[in-house]
């Protein structure tokens, strides 16, 4: 691992130890020619994974943009950040585990939205909006209605 101070590619590791979300290694490393101390963090990959889009063009798969992803969608939501690291986490699994490497980016959309349906009703009508391209407030409507249906249905009441 590369010193990000010197450049330096003599890194010793000095403590190792799971993360808080258990699907990553913590490792904190110090480098012998000029001191610093840096934390890496290693997740396990199960394959390459390449992201088709609408296009046809493919790239490859990169989780911190998935990430960002629900940072925006979840920006000034009262939601943990651990919560947000596990649904991510369960979506990398899911595609890792699939068997396929080239992933149609409407099927990471959709799971997305799935993930956000459980975390947070504002984030999920956000991110609908830019993923289904949302043009009218009807749009608008007719997600906030099926909203309105699935917390119907999971308190029993006739909303």
């Amino acid at each position: 691992m590369r010193c990000p101070f010197c450049g330096s590619e003599d890194t010793q590791v000095k403590d190792s130890r799971p993360a808080e979300d258990g699907t990553s290694i913590r490792r904190r490393r110090i480098c012998p020619d000029c001191g610093g101390r840096f934390t890496t963090f290693e997740r396990v990959q199960l394959r390459e994974l390449m992201v088709a889009k609408k296009t046809g063009r493919k790239q490859p798969f990169d989780r911190n943009k998935l990430v960002r992803s629900f940072e925006i969608a979840l920006r000034k939501r009262p939601v943990d950040r651990d919560r947000i690291e596990r649904a991510v986490s369960g979506i990398v699994r899911r595609l890792e585990s699939s068997g396929e490497t080239d992933i149609p980016a409407e099927e990471i959309g959709l799971q997305v939205l799935e993930a956000l349906k459980t975390l947070d009703d504002v984030a999920f009508v956000r991110y609908a909006s830019v993923y289904r391209d949302f043009s009218h407030a009807e749009d608008f409507e007719q997600v906030i209605k099926e909203i309105n249906a699935k917390i119907g249905r999971d308190t029993g009441s006739d909303a």
